[in-house]
């Protein structure tokens, strides 16, 4: 993946690096979580931030072959 450099401000910089290390991610990362999240919520208005939250870790589980087949009975 491509990357590139922008200019943010340093306030959000810092918060990000401490919210970073309590989830065990990069800087970066952070800032890409928060940035994916922001989308989906513009994308999605009427969805609420918790839906969109699992939403998020469920595409995370399929992608690491986590899920089960759910059957109805």
């Amino acid at each position: 993946m491509a990357t590139v450099s922008i200019r943010i401000d340093q306030e959000l910089f810092e918060k990000a690096t401490i919210i970073a290390k309590a989830f065990n991610r990069t800087t970066s990362k952070q800032i890409e979580h928060w940035a994916k999240i922001g989308e989906m919520m513009e994308d999605n208005p009427d969805l609420p931030y918790e839906f969109v939250n699992q939403a998020i870790i469920a595409k995370a589980e399929k992608e690491a072959g986590k899920l089960e087949s759910y059957s109805f009975d």
